[in-house]
């Protein structure tokens, strides 16, 4: 039986109305990937926030229209549906709508990952699917870790070959322990990097050492290593990354492009000076204030921001102050 006949059926309508509304829109699956099939992730892809009205519900047109600002900007791609697109408060439909929506308006020159990851092997597996049929690329697949103990080398090799060996698009690994307690081990990293529907890793952790060793051990193999911080980007690059999946790149995309640009030419003190004045802010709309931080520096920077969902509250008025002051000090206020 074919996979996207055994989806689970609350989805099936909402497949069905989007082959209707965007045909030619579901790109990967006229070809799908195998041995020599590579799509190259070299560039920032920013993990899109997703717009909420007052009334919390998805706001698609407020999500168009950062899309048309983006647009400006030399992304190599888009993410949605990662961990800054609060997946996990979005209700199935949403996210399908999420991928549909950005879809229809990206660049066709411009690569889409979407977040697919499941607790279970058999719901990635199909919201894979779904995802592809949306019209993602590539399917973003967090570790599962509800049972975390349980989550050893082998088990999360096995997890992820299975999700692999039935995507009609890539896959990349998706390594982010301050939010899943799971560090991806290196080993089955390796494991998996031989997988020839396996395109990369977005590591999350800031580990450079594991980061230099993962692009050390696939020298050999098709993969690609994204850092997932702009806090560590040039780091990374020096020690061979593809490029890097950053939250800052929803506020200040041009500036992490222009690093991106400055590492490939080698010209590094440029480059130095520029990560310095990155780090900051990154920490202060990641580790320290998070997505509501996130959202809030967003509307400086003439982008929709909004509320968060709940449970996720705004910033206090001196949260929001001190977050100005950040990204005062470093001179991009």
């Amino acid at each position: 039986m074919a996979l996207s006949t055994r989806l689970a059926s609350p989805l099936q309508p909402i497949l069905a109305a989007l082959r209707r509304a965007a045909p030619g829109q579901r790109r990967g699956l006229s070809a799908p990937p195998g041995p020599g099939h590579t799509l190259d992730l070299r560039g920032i892809f920013p993990p899109l926030t997703t717009p909420f009205s007052p009334t919390q519900e998805v706001d698609y047109a407020r999500l168009e229209e950062n899309m048309c600002r983006y647009a400006s900007i030399p992304f190599r791609g888009l993410v949605v549906l990662g961990s800054n697109g609060e997946y996990p408060y979005l209700a199935p439909r949403e996210r399908l709508e999420v991928v549909s929506c950005v879809r229809r308006a990206l660049p066709r020159d411009r690569l889409l990952l979407a977040g697919s990851g499941c607790e279970s092997t058999q719901a990635t597996i199909e919201l894979t699917v779904s995802m592809a049929e949306a019209g993602a690329d590539v399917a973003l697949v967090v570790t599962p870790c509800y049972y975390r103990g349980a989550m050893t080398s082998a088990a999360l090799v096995q997890h992820y070959t299975e999700v692999a060996d039935a995507s009609p698009i890539p896959v990349v690994l998706y390594s982010v322990p301050a939010n899943t307690g799971l560090d991806l081990p290196l080993e089955a990293v390796l494991t998996l990097a031989q997988h020839p529907n396996i395109l990369g890793i977005k590591d999350s952790g800031g580990d450079i050492t594991r980061m230099g060793l993962m692009v050390h051990k696939t020298r050999q193999e098709d993969f690609q290593v994204l850092a997932g911080s702009a806090s560590f980007l040039l780091a990374s690059y020096a020690l061979g990354a593809s490029g890097g999946v950053c939250a800052l790149a929803n506020v200040l995309g041009a500036p992490l492009c222009q690093l991106d640009r400055l590492c490939r030419e080698g010209r590094w003190q440029e480059a130095r000076d520029l990560q310095h004045r990155l780090i900051e802010p990154n920490v202060a709309v990641t580790r320290r204030f998070g997505i509501p931080g996130l959202k809030k520096a967003m509307e400086w920077f003439g982008y929709y921001g909004g509320p968060c969902r709940a449970p996720l509250v705004p910033l206090s008025p001196p949260q929001v102050e001190e977050l100005r002051g950040t990204f005062s000090t470093n001179s991009w206020l």
